[in-house]
């Protein structure tokens, strides 16, 4: 199934390149790179600088789809298990 806007909750975010929007941490505001690994509560940004471990309970993401897009996801609906994830019933726009 090819990723979209309306069913990014539910693929695999690995891979895809990330922008932290916005957030509780100011510190994390404007952090950019590729996500290389995601936990229950954090995703693992590599950046140019270096691995950087989000919360992601606290931020919002811009998401670069594969196609080009960019989608904002609050990061409250990204947390759980990725494997779970999938399983959740989420309300879309």
């Amino acid at each position: 199934m090819k990723i979209t806007p309306k069913n990014i909750l539910r693929h695999e975010l690995i891979g895809l390149p990330v922008e932290v929007h916005r957030s509780k941490n100011k510190y994390l505001e404007g952090i950019k790179g590729v996500v290389v690994d995601e936990t229950m509560k954090m995703l693992v940004i590599e950046t140019e600088r270096g691995r950087k471990m989000v919360q992601k309970s606290v931020c919002d993401f811009i998401f670069t789809l594969p196609d080009g897009t960019k989608v904002l996801v609050e990061g409250k609906y990204l947390v759980g298990r990725p494997e779970d994830r999938i399983k959740k019933k989420i309300r879309t726009w």
